[in-house]
């Protein structure tokens, strides 16, 4: 039995338009299936931790969930499920920025990921990250029943500061929507970046390595744990990022002036851009960042609350993948 989980939402209204003509491979293969149909925001952290945690859905083990959405679609979905160990996920990305799947040399054409998934195998298994609010302001989005309520897990990235603000306002803006609709949305994080970067204020912070290592910046500008190379839309923000190692790339940005970072931005996107005065990287599993206010906090472009004390960790070859 394959679960289909699809955002009819997705590339600007249009994912339900695209499961519909997806739909006939399954009825090819004659495969059980189930689609369910996203309402709105936490509906697919809702419905991934029905799958995974009501008994009658376990019969048939591994359950296998297929997500056809953007990066947020994928991150509620990760956050409903229960025990990993049962479950081959399939991922068919049509959202606006689809950073997870940019490292993964998905096929062009979506049939042929659908028919990599219908196989019904592992074909590989990612790492995963775990953020932790040591404190929060705000409402955080709920998660299933199995996990800690100041827990978020994520698949791409997880960032405080200037690039959760961006996600933050991308949203909360409309400019995102706005842009998607018109087919520009991958300018929306460009776009909000600039403006993010001429508002940013001074705010120490201090970044607690697993290592024992302490850094201390006494303004930053963002810190990102980077599962993946990319983020906020194919900013190539971890170049050597590794999405098996059990390691996160930590970068981070501090230091230095809003103008110098503006710099920095163009070369990020291309990864060439660790060489800027003011721009660290570390390999890390584990990392607590505190900074003296609290800020928003990202999770796979997700914001819902800000904090000043957060702990990251790497869940090393978690995410059991069908394509």
């Amino acid at each position: 039995m394959y679960y289909c989980i699809v955002n009819p939402k997705a590339r600007s209204g249009r994912g339900k338009e695209i499961w519909d003509k997806l739909e006939y491979k399954f009825l090819e293969k004659g495969l059980d299936y189930e689609v369910h149909l996203t309402k709105g925001p936490a509906h697919a952290t809702r419905i991934a931790a029905k799958l995974t945690t009501d008994p009658s859905f376990a019969k048939e083990l591994p359950i296998k969930i297929v997500v056809l959405g953007g990066d947020g679609t994928l991150n509620e979905v990760i956050n409903g499920i229960s025990d990993f160990d049962k479950v081959l996920l399939g991922y068919v990305p049509i959202g606006s920025a689809n950073d997870f799947a940019r490292d993964l040399s998905y096929p062009k054409k979506i049939e042929s990921l659908i028919d990599t998934i219908v196989k019904g195998q592992e074909v590989r298994c990612l790492d995963l990250g775990r953020l932790t609010f040591n404190s929060a302001e705000g409402e955080l989005p709920p998660g299933d029943n199995g996990k800690a309520k100041n827990t978020r897990l994520f698949d791409v990235s997880s960032g405080i500061g200037f690039d959760a603000a961006v996600c933050e306002e991308a949203v909360s803006s409309g400019t995102k929507s706005f842009l998607n609709k018109i087919g520009l949305g991958k300018l929306s994080y460009g776009v909000i970046a600039l403006r993010q970067l001429l508002g940013a204020e001074k705010v120490p912070c201090d970044i607690e390595l697993d290592g024992g290592e302490k850094i201390h910046l006494e303004r930053f500008i963002f810190i990102a744990a980077m599962i993946h190379h990319y983020e906020g839309g194919g900013f190539n923000f971890a170049p050597e990022a590794d999405l098996t190692d059990g390691r996160f790339d930590l970068v981070y940005a501090g230091n230095m002036p809003p103008v110098r970072m503006m710099i920095a931005l163009p070369f990020s996107f291309f990864g060439n851009y660790y060489w800027i005065k003011g721009i660290g990287h570390k390999k890390v599993s584990k990392v607590t960042i505190r900074t003296v206010k609290p800020m928003w906090v990202h999770t796979d472009g997700e914001v819902s609350v800000k904090s000043d004390n957060i702990t990251l960790e790497c869940l090393k070859q978690s995410l059991r993948l069908m394509n």
